[in-house]
């Protein structure tokens, strides 16, 4: 297809268009475009990035999308450090093992990068598949939970009550939460004692079966919470992870089907996630007229999105 061409229909299909609706666009052929992002899949991410001038990340963000590959569940776990992604992977199972060998694909391709690379922090939202995987290929590394995670799901342990009496009780997990993050020392110790008594209160103000609940969650949980605070350097939240699985999300429910059990997932995905990284942020926003890379200080060839895509996918960039 002609250059131009192509580079509406990427950006056409980076913004949420189906790859159908492209094709009638651009008169060309939706297998066509997506065979060309496909293209672009084959080459690493963290290859590319790399060339760029990133650091390989020491502290990252780790999730799992829950998502459809036509009416086949899907899991696509993914690594993300800042504004750019580094791992996005595709599993059709949820298994502790799959996961592995997923994240184990963004290992490999670091330390061949860098064999002496170690990660020190990892947060997730707590899904047991993940924890499990990340444990198990980075042992030495700090984990932690979300804790914008942790407000979201506070509401549903709390069950029988008035709707007023939850959204209370939601709001003061959040105070305690955010003046724990304020403290400049002892913050583990004054997340503990806030716990503590935040259980008490729920016991109190919810009932006994809501208050042993919630104590059993906040049991469960609160290493990962205290391991979030022990560390200054460690991601709080997955709010970025978030917004990059919303991004993909519209890409794959928009591709229809093309999107089937006998395509090339990873490809595809891998990519997506190249054109994440490297088109710009629309005109008004923050960071506005630069791409991931860039914000996270990377360096990129040209001022050109889309040949920055060509150059680094082909390795023409050092």
């Amino acid at each position: 297809m002609h250059p131009d061409v192509a580079r509406d229909a990427l950006l056409a299909t980076h913004g949420g268009l189906s790859l159908e609706l492209c094709a009638v666009l651009y008169h060309i052929s939706p297998m066509a475009l997506y065979r060309l992002v496909c293209a672009f899949g084959h080459h690493s991410l963290v290859t590319v990035l790399t060339r760029c001038g990133l650091p390989l990340p020491v502290y990252f963000l780790a999730d799992e999308k829950h998502t459809y590959c036509l009416t086949t569940k899907a899991y696509l776990p993914t690594i993300v450090s800042g504004r750019v992604l580094w791992h996005l992977g595709y599993t059709e199972e949820a298994s502790a093992a799959a996961f592995t060998e997923s994240y184990q694909e963004f290992q490999r391709a670091a330390l061949a990068q860098e064999p002496t690379y170690r990660v020190r922090g990892i947060l997730t939202d707590g899904f047991d598949s993940t924890t499990k995987s990340l444990r198990t290929l980075f042992p030495g590394a700090r984990h932690g939970f979300c804790l914008r995670h942790a407000i979201n799901k506070l509401p549903g342990k709390l069950v029988a009550i008035a709707s007023p009496v939850r959204k209370a009780l939601r709001s003061q997990f959040h105070t305690l939460r955010y003046r724990a993050r304020q403290r400049k020392g002892l913050r583990v110790f004054a997340l503990g004692q806030r716990l503590r008594h935040f259980v008490d209160h729920v016991t109190h103000t919810a009932g006994a079966a809501n208050g042993e609940r919630v104590r059993r969650w906040v049991q469960d949980k609160k290493a990962g919470w205290y391991a979030v605070l022990a560390d200054p350097q460690m991601p709080v939240t997955s709010t970025l992870l978030d917004q990059a699985h919303n991004t993909i999300e519209r890409k794959l429910f928009a591709m229809k089907g093309l999107h089937h059990p006998g395509g090339r997932q990873q490809a595809f995905l891998t990519g997506l996630a190249h054109l994440y990284n490297l088109i710009p942020y629309q005109r008004r926003a923050q960071h506005a007229g630069q791409c991931g890379v860039e914000v996270e200080g990377g360096i990129v060839p040209t001022r050109d999105w889309f040949l920055n895509v060509q150059i680094l996918t082909s390795g023409g960039f050092r």
